[in-house]
């Protein structure tokens, strides 16, 4: 089998270990590809691994070898799903592989802006602690989390890690599902979309992107929230739209927002999120962890052996 990694740096980009894969096949791995690139160094392939390198229809037709595409993702929208299963392409995914990590980062966020680490160690490097003539220093609200609300707008597998995180510091947890009240623990409260931005002192996103989330987050829902509320998102950067949050931040109608995630990336130097009022912005690493990526990598090797060997997993084409 001709395997062929069309964009294998962010997931590998040398700390780890290609040999698992490389004795499933003849491997050929690309750090990146251009879409040009795509059908000359894919003509042979018999399966395709991409993380970010879209496989469309049109270039599914160029590759008549192509029997498998391997995405090393959760999210599989950069295949043409439906043409692969025309095609009799398999198509896989990796889930839950960064569950952890991401849980993680949105309590890195939220910690930062409630307790803003990374700014009193730059305050005390730079003297003003040593200059203070008190014992103490701050500038800045210190939030603690026992009793805040967090709002989860989707309550799968992050969604649930994000609560368990919650409910360790004594958080209320509300959350925006399509799960029944009959299917949540009791420490979960179901509750509509415009009551987790009226109500809620932190929202954090975990829907998938799709037609009827996109820009959930827009002008209309961020006027409800309230001037003491925080904004977390390390889903996908397309829930929200990025003006109108740039505009309520910079117009104080809530305080903070931390993002991993942009609906460009890596974003355009015009962003008005990145020049917004106490906007804090990491670039795409919540699911980049040493751990997290190992797990992709052993999961993306399981998928491809269970294709051989003629009994696909967490196959997505059907």
């Amino acid at each position: 089998m001709k395997i062929v990694v069309l964009d294998g740096y962010t997931i590998n980009p040398g700390d780890l270990s290609w040999k698992s894969l490389e004795k499933l096949g003849e491997c050929n791995i690309y750090e990146r590809t251009a879409p040009e690139e795509l059908a000359g160094r894919a003509e042979d392939a018999d399966a395709l691994l991409t993380n970010k390198v879209c496989i469309t229809a049109e270039a599914m037709d160029k590759l008549p070898k192509l029997k498998y595409i391997g995405v090393l993702a959760t999210g599989y929208n950069v295949v043409d799903i439906e043409a692969a299963r025309e095609r009799g392409i398999v198509v896989t995914n990796i889930p839950a592989y960064s569950t952890p990590s991401v849980g993680q980062m949105v309590f890195a966020h939220i910690l930062n802006i409630t307790q803003r680490v990374g700014h009193y160690a730059d305050e005390v490097s730079d003297g003003k602690w040593s200059e203070n003539p008190d014992f103490c220093y701050w500038n800045t609200p210190l939030i603690e989390l026992l009793g805040k609300k967090i709002g989860l707008i989707g309550l799968g597998q992050t969604g649930y890690n994000a609560a368990r995180i919650g409910l360790g510091f004594g958080m209320k947890i509300w959350a925006y599902t399509s799960k029944s009240k009959l299917q949540l623990p009791p420490e979960i409260k179901k509750v509509n979309l415009d009551s987790i931005f009226r109500e809620c002192d932190i929202i954090s996103l975990h829907c998938p992107l799709n037609d009827e989330t996109a820009e959930i987050v827009n002008a209309s829902r961020l006027s409800l929230m309230k001037p003491t509320s925080i904004l977390i998102n390390t889903g996908r950067g397309g829930l929200i739209n990025e003006q109108d949050l740039a505009d309520a931040l910079n117009q104080k109608k809530l305080y903070a927002a931390g993002l991993d995630v942009l609906s460009t990336e890596p974003p355009r130097i015009d962003n008005p999120l990145l020049k917004a009022r106490n906007c804090f912005i990491t670039p795409h690493i919540a699911w980049a962890t040493t751990a997290a990526r190992e797990r992709l990598l052993l999961i993306m090797c399981e998928n491809l052996e269970a294709f051989i060997n003629g009994k696909p997993i967490n196959n997505v084409a059907g």
